[in-house]
């Protein structure tokens, strides 16, 4: 067992009443395992994203229940324990680069961002494994963009960058918290195949954010549904998808987009 989530619950009192964004949320993760986790806006799932990797950094904010990852407890951790962590074994893809990424800052410094932090290495070897990550996020012509900045590429290029900066470590762990949400279709999916590609070939377990079950669908073998900071429903993703037991999830699956609605014609979605 690679994660092991029990009971994770994140509370604000910053509101005048306490606020529950996460009610005791409980996963399982094995090595290699892509998950998704599903949801409203609103419904808990980024914030249960951002207490596992420790980005919650409001005071009056209490975070209990215990996330193993293979046996340590990162919610046990202090701020410098778990930066030994992040980047090296767990790595987080955010929904838009253009405020991840720093825009005076060229794009191979920021994929060697994590090396510096980790590992102590040449520029030379740096600069080798920031273009082998590059090129394993899809990126084309690495060394080309090695020196450009962000604000010179696509949308789906700076999403790639992200993807290779999380990637430069081989982390065991992949979180991405609605990675494709801001892409048209085709670069949707062609960022989804990146992620299959990296999981099937690198063995990078990932826990996959998003409010569209067709998306997740596409990529995941599991799927939490999460509603109001709980979760409502959980299983294999066929059988959430065509079989759901709970309305909330009928109702997810009925608002996603289909060709019939698209087209505004017959169809059969």
């Amino acid at each position: 067992m690679m994660l092991d989530i029990r009971d994770l619950s994140v509370v604000f009192t910053d509101r005048g009443a306490p606020f529950t964004a996460v009610d005791k949320f409980s996963l399982r993760m094995d090595r290699g395992e892509v998950v998704g986790v599903v949801g409203e806006s609103g419904s808990g799932k980024s914030m249960t994203a951002h207490a596992l990797m420790g980005l919650i950094r409001r005071a009056q904010v209490s975070v209990s229940g215990s996330a193993l990852f293979e046996g340590t407890d990162l919610l046990t951790l202090s701020r410098e324990e778990l930066r030994q962590y992040q980047g090296r074994d767990l790595s987080i893809i955010f929904q838009e680069p253009m405020t991840s990424l720093n825009p005076t800052m060229r794009v191979g410094r920021q994929v060697e961002e994590a090396l510096r932090i980790h590992e102590k290495l040449s520029p030379a070897e740096r600069k080798a494994k920031a273009l082998d990550a590059m090129a394993l996020a899809g990126l084309p012509d690495p060394e080309g963009l090695y020196r450009q900045y962000p604000h010179q590429l696509s949308g789906g290029m700076r999403q790639r960058v992200m993807i290779a900066a999380a990637l430069v470590l081989r982390p065991r762990l992949l979180i991405a918290d609605e990675p494709t949400t801001a892409l048209d279709v085709t670069i949707q999916a062609q960022i989804l195949e990146t992620l299959k590609e990296v999981n099937r070939h690198e063995g990078v377990a990932i826990l996959f954010i998003s409010h569209d079950l067709g998306v997740v669908k596409a990529l995941c073998s599991r799927v939490v549904v999460m509603k109001q900071g709980k979760i409502v429903e959980s299983g294999p993703v066929d059988q959430v998808f065509y079989h759901p037991q709970e309305d909330y999830t009928k109702l997810l699956i009925a608002s996603r987009p289909t060709r019939k609605k698209l087209r505004g014609g017959d169809g059969d979605g």
